[in-house]
């Protein structure tokens, strides 16, 4: 369970980064909330995954997936620009929350 916590966890550490670029420094009200409640759901569920997961491990899962989404986000939408070698880095970084999971089962 604490696996599945930490992933929507980090899925939610992706809205929350999204959400505070879309909030022009909290001028915006609706990307603000949603920053305010990703961010709470987040860090709540990634305490609730470190009850049982080894803080290194629980916390770069969680920034992994995290940086990942929000990047690939950031492609889908425009808003950053695709290229072979960032794909390949951010494989990377899956590859190494694969790791680190593989490692720790």
């Amino acid at each position: 369970m604490s696996w599945l916590i930490l992933v929507v966890s980090g899925v939610l550490e992706a809205v929350w980064a999204t959400a505070l670029g879309k909030s022009e420094g909290f001028t915006k009200m609706a990307p603000s909330v949603v920053f305010v409640a990703g961010l709470a759901l987040s860090m709540a569920g990634l305490a609730y995954a470190m009850k049982e997961l080894p803080l290194g491990t629980a916390y770069a899962v969680w920034v992994g997936i995290g940086a990942t989404l929000t990047v690939v986000y950031a492609m889908i939408t425009g808003a950053e620009t695709v290229s072979v070698l960032k794909v390949l880095f951010l494989l990377m970084i899956i590859c190494g929350v694969v790791g680190i999971k593989s490692l720790h089962a």
